[in-house]
């Protein structure tokens, strides 16, 4: 049995209407997987399976999610070591207690390449490292100000989503918990 890290791109799903986490966990444990549990209401679940590999767990919750919620979203999967080995790669950690709103990861489906961070220098401020494919930017300011953020789109980067340095830790802590 693994343990897996989802985390959905978006759960809102129209004007007014977010995805209530009980109802996220319920569609978990209709696909078989087990102690399924939520942190803070952003999309974030962790549970035990027995799927075989992260791109089939990704499958069968996208559509799982699609036929519960009637809106297509990108989940991007990652088993526990994975997560916690993207916990430790963390570029910002001395600047991380301080400032773990300002920090973020793109939690990649498929790898970056090497080239991306020159790609995205803007000026603005804003530290980009590269770690394992997923990308790391510590913002000087709050992150929904940065005019970086319309260069990371699904569009240009491909499926992936951001958490707060808060997130990952606190995914990590339930996986070891």
């Amino acid at each position: 049995m693994t343990v897996y890290v989802a985390l959905l791109h978006s759960i809102v799903l129209g004007t007014g209407r977010r995805v209530v986490m009980s109802d996220l966990r319920a569609m978990a444990e209709g696909l078989g997987f087990r102690a399924p549990r939520t942190l803070v209401a952003t999309g974030n679940l962790v549970f035990e399976a027995d799927y075989g590999s992260v791109a089939k767990v990704e499958e069968a919750l996208e559509q799982a999610f699609a036929a519960d919620f009637g809106k297509p979203v990108d989940i991007i999967a990652r088993t526990a070591e994975d997560w916690l080995a993207l916990a430790a790669g963390n570029p910002f950690r001395a600047a991380s207690d301080a400032e773990a709103q300002n920090i973020v990861v793109r939690v990649m489906r498929s790898p970056l390449g090497a080239d991306i961070p020159a790609k995205l220098q803007r000026g603005g401020g804003e530290q980009i490292r590269l770690v394992n494919g997923d990308l790391w930017i510590h913002f000087p300011g709050k992150p929904s100000e940065s005019k970086l953020l319309s260069a990371l789109t699904t569009k240009r980067l491909g499926p992936g989503t951001f958490r707060n340095w808060n997130t990952v830790r606190g995914l990590a802590d339930m996986i070891e918990a």
